[in-house]
Protein backbone atom coordinates (compact mmCIF):
# COMPACT_ATOMS: atom_id res chain seq x y z
CA UNK A 1 0.00 0.00 0.00
CA UNK A 2 1.31 3.42 -0.90
CA UNK A 3 2.28 5.51 2.13
CA UNK A 4 0.00 8.43 1.17
CA UNK A 5 -3.02 6.14 0.93
CA UNK A 6 -2.11 4.48 4.22
CA UNK A 7 -1.83 7.89 5.91
CA UNK A 8 -5.15 9.03 4.44
CA UNK A 9 -6.94 5.88 5.67
CA UNK A 10 -5.33 6.20 9.09
CA UNK A 11 -6.41 9.84 9.40
CA UNK A 12 -9.95 8.97 8.33
CA UNK A 13 -10.20 6.15 10.90
CA UNK A 14 -8.71 8.33 13.65
CA UNK A 15 -11.31 11.01 12.94
CA UNK A 16 -14.09 8.40 13.15
CA UNK A 17 -12.77 7.09 16.47
CA UNK A 18 -12.53 10.59 17.94
CA UNK A 19 -16.11 11.33 16.90
CA UNK A 20 -17.36 8.06 18.42
CA UNK A 21 -15.47 8.76 21.63
CA UNK A 22 -17.09 12.17 22.05
CA UNK A 23 -20.56 10.69 21.44
CA UNK A 24 -20.05 7.88 23.95
CA UNK A 25 -21.91 8.30 27.24
CA UNK A 26 -20.98 6.03 30.08
CA UNK A 27 -24.03 4.93 32.04
CA UNK A 28 -23.71 4.03 35.69
CA UNK A 29 -23.73 0.25 36.11
CA UNK A 30 -26.63 -1.36 37.90
CA UNK A 31 -26.58 -2.79 41.40
CA UNK A 32 -26.10 -6.37 40.19
CA UNK A 33 -23.08 -5.32 38.15
CA UNK A 34 -21.48 -3.40 41.03
CA UNK A 35 -22.07 -6.21 43.55
CA UNK A 36 -20.57 -8.72 41.14
CA UNK A 37 -17.38 -6.70 40.77
CA UNK A 38 -17.14 -6.23 44.54
CA UNK A 39 -17.35 -10.00 44.98
CA UNK A 40 -14.57 -10.50 42.43
CA UNK A 41 -12.39 -7.93 44.21
CA UNK A 42 -13.02 -9.62 47.56
CA UNK A 43 -12.18 -13.04 46.13
CA UNK A 44 -8.94 -11.75 44.65
CA UNK A 45 -7.94 -10.18 47.96
CA UNK A 46 -8.69 -13.39 49.81
CA UNK A 47 -6.58 -15.46 47.41
CA UNK A 48 -3.66 -13.04 47.71
CA UNK A 49 -3.78 -13.03 51.51
CA UNK A 50 -2.27 -16.52 51.64
CA UNK A 51 -3.24 -19.42 53.87
CA UNK A 52 -4.49 -18.78 57.38
CA UNK A 53 -1.98 -19.48 60.14
CA UNK A 54 -2.31 -22.89 61.78
CA UNK A 55 -4.00 -22.89 65.16
CA UNK A 56 -2.63 -24.78 68.10
CA UNK A 57 -4.60 -27.83 69.12
CA UNK A 58 -6.61 -27.43 72.30
CA UNK A 59 -6.01 -29.85 75.10
CA UNK A 60 -8.72 -30.11 77.67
Amino acid sequence: MHSDIHHLLHSYRATELHREATEFTHERPGLRHRVGWRMIELGLRLTQAGPAPARAARTV
